[in-house]
């Protein structure tokens, strides 16, 4: 298929889900009252469940070969000024670890972006404003010299984990701005085979539990997934391991106890816990 379908954008697959959003605000509502949790902080950790539980989903291409990643990294973009229209996205990349409980992801979470809204210049902002310096020319070189060496596997590793582009799965939520979720393209630069778009909770009609209509709060995603690296089964099996962990995350996430702790790691668990 790298051989048929030399490119993402070709190879994407598009998918929709509708989550019934009324359960993970009751979870965020207990957890905000102990630390500092959002929607992003659920999605990017059911996500997270989502891809340790489907390994296969794990993998990317590049050079028209297959590689299986050896750890799952999350990127996604926050506004560098909360609340500020004109303010920069800033980039966030974290490795996801085993056995972390939910408040311990958003705490990390919370310290990148934090950093990033400090204002102070990241490494990556003074890599680029000397880069920035050079001619067209020149930058279009070193970005052909740069797709050359990743062509055939030789790209140092400080690149590859500085660079935003080279990650398991790349998250907006754009119900975060107010916006609903659009269908957004899968980047040829870096590595990332899945996208995904959050959008603002809406009320809309819905079936309730007595099969009556209903209006509800609907969380909308949208995933673009790039079928080289899996069948489009396993991609369908991911989503709906995301819509399970929406729909009942106390029982994925580690459960909020009556005081708001959460006490459990998140899934996978060992069998003493």
């Amino acid at each position: 298929m790298p051989f048929i379908m030399p490119t993402r954008n070709e190879s994407v697959v598009y998918f929709d889900e509708y989550v019934r959003a009324e359960p993970v605000l009751e979870y965020l509502e207990h957890a905000k009252a102990e630390f500092d949790a959002n929607m992003t902080h659920v999605i990017v950790a059911a996500c997270n469940i989502a891809l340790a539980k489907h390994p296969a989903m794990n993998k990317f291409v590049v050079g028209k070969r297959m590689y299986m990643r050896n750890a799952r990294w999350f990127t996604f973009a926050d506004k560098r000024k909360k609340k500020d229209a004109k303010s920069k996205l800033g980039i966030v990349k974290l490795r996801m670890e085993d056995g972390e409980t939910f408040r311990q992801l958003v705490e990390r979470i919370n310290g990148s972006i934090n950093a990033e809204r400090s204002g102070k210049k990241t490494e990556l902002d003074k890599e680029l404003s000397v880069v920035l310096l050079a001619p067209r020319f020149v930058l279009a070189i070193l970005v052909r010299i740069a797709r050359y060496l990743d062509y055939l596997n030789l790209l140092p590793r400080f690149f590859i984990d500085g660079e935003g582009m080279y990650t398991s799965v790349f998250i907006a939520n754009l119900g975060s701005v107010g916006l609903g979720a659009g269908y957004h393209h899968l980047y040829e630069w870096g590595t990332a085979p899945i996208f995904i778009m959050t959008g603002k909770i809406e009320e809309k009609p819905c079936v309730g539990a007595d099969g009556q209509i209903e209006v509800g709060k609907v969380l909308h995603i949208r995933i673009s997934f790039d079928e080289r690296t899996d069948d489009g089964l396993t991609a369908g099996l991911g989503v709906r391991t995301v819509h399970e962990i929406l729909t009942d995350p106390a029982a994925w996430l580690g459960g909020l106890q009556a005081n708001g702790t959460v006490d459990l790691p998140m899934w996978p668990r060992s069998a003493s816990d």
